[in-house]
């Protein structure tokens, strides 16, 4: 196939979007794709989809009847016309068409991949272009590929030919999903180094990434576009390249945002494979020793556990790990993080756990501090990290949501107990709960809501078991640092005299470490007056802000509680939110950002 020249006008009533794509590819001086796309050519107006009155359900079967015939036509450029014609008699969003075309029954999936095909090579219409492409998501074969790649080079088309790529060809798709959403630019340098082909190229940009949330939050996409397991296979003791193989490996276990991206990795296995049969490779710096341990906690009570695993080989890889990294980690300097959580860490990913244990809550999932001042409450059962078994929209709550609270503990009352919630609240995407009761010498866990996939079956444990594992969860501090455990301390005295604050009319909201700056316990009050200003009601938010000062947790706590006691800390703590009205009535104005330096 050809790039037309440059000169030769396109007219968009007659030229495909394909051959479009072509051309636009052909006649840039550097051969770059704009990070939005190129714009899709001028031509008729797209009817507006003005047709409000319709329910999904009626836009659905109206979808139906348009298409389910025309798919199943044997003459896919007879066919690929009529779809044309009746896309645009239907008026529906391009992003509504694809909802309801991925829903189709096809009668004859031969016929219907035969007018995909026709519908990408010749469409002149985004709407019946995108229509081949749904189909192509389920219908696609290898020799799809090009058109596919080409026509994902479009503004709006980009994420129809993803998923028609993904099962087809990863590092295509990869580098399709990278290069939409690299708003910093700063993954620019790999992708031209991909599509360049040249390895050493590829791996050179690999190994210069920085290790930042903003140019590695692709994690996945970045290993797949740049083929991270050949360059492996032909690399193994490149240390570099080690070292940043297990700085995505460890990405792509954070089940922040949604369901962990190792899971949809195809090659994890034999990557985790590679990384540990030549981690003797990495220089023992700190940072390579925190990233072993990180590595080596997510094989143990993370989702890389839910990997298929050929029997024992994770084990085998945990071995491996154990007889890598120091027993212990040198004395920390006062003030080195990194090397105090490794101390209090190490002992935790080398933890037998068989099948037939009771429950086990590990609490030590706080990632390398330089990394993220994340913590998780992984639960384990038989070996199998529940919420990501489960769930697999977000992480499992903190300790001091399910331990410190009692949220755990086994009554003859049955207790409803939230593990975790959608990244993005549970109104928008869940939360998965269990139900937890004592039933004589058993504690059993039904009632369950918010999992995905088939119902989870019932759990019952040893009720002697249970128990004593709780008490050694909730004693375990092993994972805490010292601005968190004056957080707990400042949240369990609140906790049993709650009076501190209600005679302020104050109630904790929140009580942790800041995100940013781990070193600082933040007490979030919420303030509810009695008897609120007429016209006004609601309630006011304030931050009392401690950071990290010399001194043990527990004297911290105590002497925040002991303040509590006589100041009132709206005359100290800052006003961060709440009401307008009742905020303006009662004078409070948020503190102003501070300024950039």
């Amino acid at each position: 196939m050809s790039v037309r020249d440059e000169r030769e006008p396109l007219d968009p009533r007659t030229t495909s979007l394909y051959d479009y794509a072509l051309f636009r590819h052909g006649i840039e001086p550097d051969g770059t794709v704009p990070r939005k796309g190129f714009p899709l050519p001028d031509g008729p107006p797209t009817p507006e989809p003005g047709r409000k009155d319709r329910t999904w359900h009626q836009a659905h079967a109206e979808v139906i009847d348009a298409l389910t015939p025309l798919l199943a036509d044997p003459d896919p450029v007879r066919a690929a016309e009529a779809v044309h014609r009746r896309v645009a008699e239907l008026a529906l969003t391009r992003r509504s068409l694809r909802s309801h075309t991925a829903r189709l029954a096809l009668a004859d999936e031969e016929a219907a991949r035969r007018t995909a095909r026709q519908l990408i090579r010749t469409g002149t219409d985004a709407a019946a272009v995108g229509v081949g492409m749904t189909l192509l998501i389920r219908l696609g074969e290898p020799e799809d590929v090009p058109i596919l790649k080409a026509l994902g080079m479009l503004r709006g088309l980009r994420d129809s030919a993803i998923a028609a790529l993904d099962p087809l060809d990863r590092q295509a798709a990869a580098l399709l999903v990278i290069r939409g959403r690299d708003r910093s630019e700063q993954l620019t340098p790999l992708t031209d180094a991909i599509a360049s082909r040249d390895a050493d190229a590829t791996r050179s940009a690999l190994v210069r990434l920085p290790d930042e949330p903003r140019a590695m939050w692709l994690s996945r996409r970045i290993a797949e576009a740049a083929d991270l397991h050949g360059l492996l296979r032909a690399r193994p003791q490149d240390a570099e390249l080690l070292a940043l193989t297990g700085r995505l490996l460890h990405r792509m276990v954070d089940p922040l945002d949604s369901r962990a991206e190792i899971l949809d990795y195809l090659p994890a296995r034999a990557v985790y494979e590679a990384l540990v049969r030549n981690a003797d490779r990495l220089p023992p710096t700190p940072e390579h020793r925190s990233l072993l341990l990180s590595i080596a906690l997510d094989l143990h009570s993370g989702p890389a556990v839910l990997l298929n695993w050929r029997p024992g080989r994770r084990r085998a890889l945990l071995d491996a790990l154990d007889r890598l990294l120091p027993a212990a980690a040198p004395e920390p300097i006062p003030g080195d993080r990194r090397a105090d959580w490794f101390r209090r860490n190490r002992h935790l990913p080398f933890t037998r756990t068989d099948a037939g244990d009771p429950p086990r809550w590990e609490l030590a999932v706080v990632h390398d501090p330089a990394d993220s001042s994340a913590v998780e409450t992984r639960i384990l059962i038989d070996g199998i990290p529940l919420v990501p078994a489960l769930f697999g929209r977000g992480r499992a709550h903190p300790p001091e949501y399910l331990l410190d609270s009692g949220r755990l503990r086994a009554a003859a009352e049955p207790r409803e107990v939230q593990l975790a919630e959608a990244y993005c609240t549970e109104g928008c995407c869940g939360a998965l709960y269990v139900t937890i009761r004592r039933d004589g010498d058993e504690v059993v866990w039904d009632g369950w809501r918010g999992a995905v996939g088939p119902p989870p079956p019932a759990y019952r444990f040893a009720a002697a078991a249970y128990d004593a594992e709780l008490v050694r969860a909730v004693q375990d501090l092993s994972w805490c640092w010292p601005a968190r455990s004056t957080a707990r301390l400042i949240a369990g005295g609140l906790r049993d005299r709650p009076e501190l604050t209600a005679r302020w009319e104050l109630a904790p909201s929140w009580i942790g470490t800041d995100w940013q700056d781990p070193d600082t316990t933040v007490a979030r009050l919420k303030y509810t007056p009695s008897a609120p200003p007429p016209g006004t009601g609601g309630s006011l938010y304030f931050e009392w802000r401690l950071p990290d000062e010399d001194g043990l947790p527990g004297d911290r706590a105590a002497a925040a509680l002991q303040r509590l006691e006589t100041d009132d800390p709206k005359t100290f703590a800052s006003f961060c939110g709440g009401n307008d009205e009742l905020a303006q009535a009662l004078g409070y104005r948020p503190t102003p950002p501070a300024p950039r330096a």
